[in-house]
């Protein structure tokens, strides 16, 4: 590590959080006086609506450590967290979100737990305070990735924590076109451990992530890091052809045995409809599957930077 390099980095995506940056910058500065070691903070504009890129501009020109980058466009959290990691120059980096829920101060504990020799050092939010609405559906998403990986999924630990450098040189060499920054994290491995840390309430406004980018996101993690989806619709084919062979044996044996007086409509009719629905659906998501090979051929940049200070 190159001697005029910080120690730790910090990287934060931003939007909508012109009213509470300052205090995040005041927070980190307050913690590495405690750890008492170089450090830089990377803020990653995720071109906010709001006026958070001006007062970024002025946080960066009051403090040289505040390193500040505006993407071209709204390209969202986790691409704007991949694009503050390309810059983060210390041997440790840690990933926390702008609104002040995953707390600065928390950092202390992260980073004495990483001198224990372990790479990864997780912050696990043991008491959520988020709305119900976004903790049940964290925890929907948990359950529903874990089915469809074959792996555990902790809905209590986010993006937030401490990572050492070779770490995210290992992320930042995945070329996925979805980013999706704590499945990466997992993907890569290494000597990792979460320790419990205190969340806190959302300091301003409310989170970017409806009900509907929530969906998209879980979706897409799953497409990206999954094919379970078509192998089950195979099972549930095979299923459905072995169900077909026998009622069509049991259907040849009535008809030997003159039990058939009149042939079912309706049963055909629902038979039709039945598999039609399944073959389309299976079309479907196979489709689904071709097109996010598509996106990934073409290898378009995942976030670009407008302007850095």
């Amino acid at each position: 590590m190159n001697e005029t390099n910080p120690v730790i980095s910090f990287v934060s995506p931003v939007y909508k959080a012109e009213m509470i940056l300052e205090k995040l910058v005041e927070e980190i500065q307050k913690v590495m006086t405690d750890i008492n070691t170089s450090f830089e903070i990377i803020l990653v504009d995720d071109r906010s609506p709001d006026k958070s890129w001006d007062v970024m501009k002025a946080i960066s020109h009051k403090f040289p450590e505040v390193k500040s980058v505006r993407l071209s466009r709204n390209f969202g959290q986790h691409p704007a967290i991949m694009a503050g990691l390309t810059m983060a120059k210390g041997e440790w980096i840690v990933v926390l979100d702008c609104d002040l829920q995953d707390q600065p101060k928390e950092v202390l504990k992260l980073y004495k737990k990483a001198q224990e020799g372990f790479d990864v050092v997780l912050a696990k939010r043991k008491n959520r305070q988020d709305s119900f609405f976004k903790k049940m559906t964290s925890l929907l998403f948990s359950k529903i990735y874990s089915f469809f990986t074959d792996t555990k999924y902790d809905n209590e630990v986010a993006n937030f924590g401490i990572y050492h450098s070779k770490v995210i040189a290992s992320i930042l060499q995945i070329a996925d076109s979805i980013k999706f920054f704590p499945l990466f994290v997992k993907f890569v491995g290494y000597n990792s451990t979460s320790i419990i840390v205190e969340h806190a309430l959302r300091e301003e406004g409310n989170s970017s992530y409806n009900f509907s980018k929530l969906i998209s996101l879980a979706f897409n993690s799953i497409i990206s890091f999954s094919n379970k989806p078509l192998k089950l619709f195979v099972r549930f084919g095979l299923i459905i052809s072995l169900i077909s062979f026998l009622f069509g044996l049991y259907n040849i044996y009535l008809t030997v045995t003159n039990q058939i007086e009149v042939l079912g409509y309706s049963s055909i009719i629902v038979s039709i409809w039945f598999l039609s629905g399944i073959i389309i659906t299976t079309i479907g998501v196979t489709g689904i599957y071709v097109g996010k090979i598509f996106d990934q051929t073409k290898n378009r940049p995942t976030f670009i930077i407008d302007e850095k200070l």
